[in-house]
């Protein structure tokens, strides 16, 4: 009994992670977006590029989780820091898709067109490893150093595990996205991408918003 106890208490800690993750990191609206952003790419280069980016997710996510505390104690950088950025990044990516300068397209060299990346900026970071999904694995580090329920490396490991599932589930989510590209064809997928182009600068603004709210309600920012 003692041994069923622990392992619904480990899995406990795996779903726990994949519920705090995949609302926020939201698969759905990056798969909303991708026909817009890798309208460049074949089919077997886009499947490559999903797949790169939730390897990156999974990394960046895991590597916070490890040493994410001590990078931005290092650094100095506060959350609602790391939220205004990742808006201003969102939002840059948002205006190229909003308005796409035709000309450049026109003499940019196809290879290089080809060649071009989008697994780790924008899909992976900030899409998925956004400033949300890493203040949530943050904040998960430091309460593993507060519970006495289970050793701190067993909390490391089942957290890597749920972040592991969560870029599981990410990766069928996208590649299910791959499916409107037969669907909308090019003047439809031109027309997804300037909506999605729109939505990321609202996205983008909001992540600001938000930021600059937490920001002013800081005491050490604002001191009343």
């Amino acid at each position: 009994m003692t041994l069923f106890r622990l392992v619904l208490e480990y899995l406990s800690y795996i779903l726990t992670t994949v519920t705090a993750l995949l609302p926020i990191i939201n698969p759905l609206s990056t798969a909303a977006i991708l026909p817009g952003i890798s309208v460049h790419l074949s089919e077997v280069e886009r499947k490559q590029q999903v797949k790169l980016a939730c390897y990156y997710m999974a990394g960046i996510l895991i590597t916070f989780l490890m040493a994410g505390g001590l990078i931005m104690d290092f650094f100095n950088i506060s959350i609602p820091g790391l939220r205004i950025a990742g808006g201003m990044v969102v939002i840059y990516l948002g205006f190229r898709m909003l308005f796409p300068d035709s000309q450049a397209q026109v003499d940019e060299n196809p290879e290089q067109s080809a060649r071009r990346e989008i697994a780790f900026t924008p899909l992976a970071m900030p899409s998925m490893a956004g400033p949300g999904s890493i203040a949530v694995v943050i904040s998960m580090s430091s309460t593993l150093h507060s519970q006495r329920h289970i050793p701190v490396w067993a909390g490391y490991f089942l957290l890597v595990l749920g972040i592991a599932a969560t870029a599981f589930i990410c990766w069928l989510t996208l590649r299910a996205s791959s499916r409107l590209f037969a669907v909308l064809g090019d003047e439809g997928i031109s027309a997804i991408s300037r909506i999605m182009g729109f939505m990321l600068i609202c996205i983008g603004v909001q992540f600001f918003i938000n930021g600059v709210g937490e920001l002013l309600h800081d005491a050490s920012f604002m001191p009343r």
